[in-house]
């Protein structure tokens, strides 16, 4: 918690690295905080062509007040997950290149979930790892991508398949630049609150439903407990599984489903969240199919993601058969076959090796 700020929350990470994930509004003006796990006198923020015009200045206004004399440098990429690529990687280390940052600069990643990914696989490369602290401004990206340390871009033949565990210095969550965040990318956020409750706490998924009004109209006090709520069962399995070995395979929960949709439409179909959404229905109708959940979990879950405006079904024109064929390339399968994060019911997930390819197509026929 800041003094400027006596609202804010805080989420600590534990384990090798620890950091601090804080939570509140205004922080992006924060100049203290934002300085705060900056060691060098250098640092480069990196933002897209959405984002940047809104935030950029501030940011590096704030920094510069913090800490006058601290040189920094701003590059901006295109928005959306399109840009997600070796290309842009490659613009962006030229970038840290071109501005001499040595191993003591700080990258500040400011952005969504695509530039939360990008920035900090560059942070991990440049000179061997450079510290990169998140300032994501997407729902998502506060509750998701900018905790844990994955970082990533895509390929043609997959999602996030080149890329590090590089854990940040520090993550700051403006809740003010939700206000900025178009409804459909609020609701894609939505989608891995959800997750939260679907993949280890019923009780959680009762406060979404009984708050999914406040979080669609957002409700400042609801969206920094939905936040914070998030970010403390993230940091959780984080801490106990750094390096995705065993738990954190959880926070897949839709995600080996999603993650094809997202490769066959070109990344540019259903939004990261929105094919999550339709992930964990097909997820838990994969397991009441295999036997493992009842009918009714799955329909609650069902209901809550209509609630919450994200679609549920299968978007039609896709190939089972192609859609499969990208599941065996995901980082999640395994030499043994395709694996899944499945569920015993709300609350109760659990990861599933050698899941037979028919079943799945099957799931996906039902659509």
């Amino acid at each position: 918690m800041t003094e400027a700020h006596p609202s804010a929350r805080s989420v600590a990470v534990g384990g090798d690295r620890p950091y601090a994930i804080t939570i509140g509004p205004g922080l992006l003006d924060d100049g203290a905080l934002l300085a705060a796990p900056v060691r060098g006198n250098a640092a480069m923020i990196v933002s897209d062509r959405n984002v940047a015009p809104l935030y950029a200045q501030r940011v590096a206004d704030a920094l510069r007040a913090a800490r006058p004399g601290l040189h920094v440098h701003t590059h901006v990429l295109p928005a959306g997950e399109a840009a997600k690529t070796l290309a842009h990687f490659t613009e962006v280390v030229n970038a840290l290149a071109d501005a001499r940052l040595r191993r003591d600069a700080t990258l500040f990643a400011l952005g969504g979930g695509v530039i939360g990914d990008l920035a900090g696989f560059a942070a991990a490369c440049w000179m061997r790892g450079i510290d990169c602290v998140q300032l994501p401004t997407t729902l998502l990206a506060m509750v998701d991508s900018s905790v844990g340390g994955k970082t990533a871009v895509d390929l043609p033949q997959g999602k996030n398949l080149v890329g590090a565990f590089h854990p940040p210095r520090a993550v700051i969550a403006d809740t003010g630049a939700l206000r900025t965040l178009p409804a459909r990318e609020l609701r894609a956020g939505l989608a891995e609150v959800v997750k939260y409750g679907a993949l280890g706490d019923a009780a959680f998924l009762d406060w979404l439903d009984d708050n999914a009004d406040a979080l669609l109209a957002m409700d400042d006090a609801a969206l920094a407990e939905a936040i914070a709520r998030s970010c403390a069962h993230k940091a959780a399995i984080v801490e106990r599984d750094p390096f995705e070995h065993g738990e954190r395979a959880l926070l897949n929960l839709g995600h080996t489903f999603g993650h094809a949709i997202e490769t066959e439409q070109g990344y540019d179909g259903l939004n990261h969240g929105e094919a999550v959404a339709v992930g964990m229905v097909l997820a838990a109708r994969l397991s009441e199919a295999l036997g493992f959940a009842k009918t009714e979990d799955g329909d609650r879950l069902r209901a809550l993601l209509q609630r919450f405006g994200l679609p549920v079904a299968l978007p039609p024109g896709l190939d089972p058969g192609r859609l499969v064929a990208h599941m065996r390339l995901d980082k999640k399968a395994q030499a043994g076959g395709l694996r899944f994060v499945v569920w015993d019911g709300i609350g109760r997930a659990r990861v599933l090796a050698d899941v037979p390819e028919s079943a799945v197509i099957e799931v996906l026929r039902a659509g």
